[in-house]
């Protein structure tokens, strides 16, 4: 085999394993962004290394992968900004392949935003470890090679970050059904369109918080802490006005999708989203609400609804 077929042939075999990656990559650091730069940083590091030495690619590349995200979680610009109180994970449109394996509920689960947002609380080999065993099935052996760690000190992060995961979690571990969770969003939306108070409330826990990355405007994230006030908000945040349609390019149709697991708002002016707002559900109430709103959180959102966004909106010229 001439040097031109081997260059062919092992770069086939890293893409074979370009969209496992950028999988196990996105869960790491919440971001699309990043997971596309971590997994062409793989393919660099991929050319330059001695290929005939590599005896199993795919465990060879995800250690590297692994690497480079502890690398980023380690360094000083993502400690500022993740610890500034600015970040939130970067939503992806069900279907997109950098979820990556749902066939499990740990899979499924692992990719929510609200798994998404609890990572944060875990130390990067914690987060590394927990994500490789459950989202990706790695044995502890197998751990203990990928991150230069013993089988013990693998089975010590996953003890540890099942408890803190657990911890944080706001109650239990429970999927919704498709149907009721559209049944409750609809409901939202038009009790928050519409002014009533007491419906909101009522759609919401007694605990319930809502966040709002403010469109990137702000330094740290908008939290609101009880029913009543989260309702507030949505009554403000849901009332178009023409200001709101300058600011997002014009009047939005308003979509129901599932972005990460969980059920969202979309809204979207000329095929461009320039909002989403995803809900977290128990038990037919909403725990939590997310707006993100910031323009580089929605690219790949934006990108994915052009290709596979269909259905008719709830709102039209919103």
């Amino acid at each position: 085999m001439d040097s031109t077929t081997t260059d062919h042939f092992d770069t086939d075999r890293f893409e074979a394993s370009r969209g496992r990656l950028a999988s196990l990559v996105y869960r790491m650091l919440g971001s699309a962004t990043d997971a596309e730069d971590v997994v062409q940083d793989a393919f660099l590091h991929w050319q330059a290394a001695d290929r005939q030495r590599i005896r199993v690619p795919e465990a060879w590349l995800t250690k590297v992968v692994t690497n480079l995200c502890l690398d980023r979680l380690r360094s000083a610009q993502a400690r500022r900004e993740r610890t500034a109180g600015a970040w939130l994970p970067e939503p992806l449109l069900d279907g997109d392949p950098m979820l990556g394996p749902a066939d499990t509920f740990e899979q499924r689960e692992s990719v929510s935003l609200a798994v998404l947002t609890l990572m944060e609380r875990l130390s990067p080999p914690e987060r590394a470890v927990y994500l490789l065993r459950e989202a990706f099935s790695h044995s502890h052996a197998e751990i203990a090679e990928i991150l230069d760690i013993t089988e013990s000190a693998s089975q010590q992060h996953l003890h540890r970050a099942r408890g803190r995961v657990t911890a944080a979690r706001r109650r239990g571990r429970a999927e919704v059904d498709p149907t009721s969770a559209r049944r409750v969003v609809e409901e939202f939306i038009l009790a928050a369109t519409s002014g009533r108070t007491e419906r909101l409330v009522a759609l919401l826990t007694d605990d319930a918080t809502a966040v709002s990355d403010g469109a990137g405007l702000t330094e740290k994230l908008l939290r609101y802490d009880t029913p009543e006030r989260i309702a507030a908000v949505a009554r403000a945040g849901f009332k178009s006005t023409p200001a709101k349609r300058r600011l997002a390019g014009g009047a939005s149709d308003v979509h129901y999708a599932l972005v990460n697991g969980a059920p969202a708002l979309l809204f979207v002016p000329d095929g461009k989203i320039v909002g989403a707002v995803t809900f977290d559900l128990v038990d037919g109430r909403i725990t939590t609400v997310r707006g993100i709103a910031a323009p580089a959180r929605l690219v790949r959102l934006t990108e994915s609804w052009r290709r596979f966004g269909t259905g008719e909106p709830l709102i039209t010229e919103w």
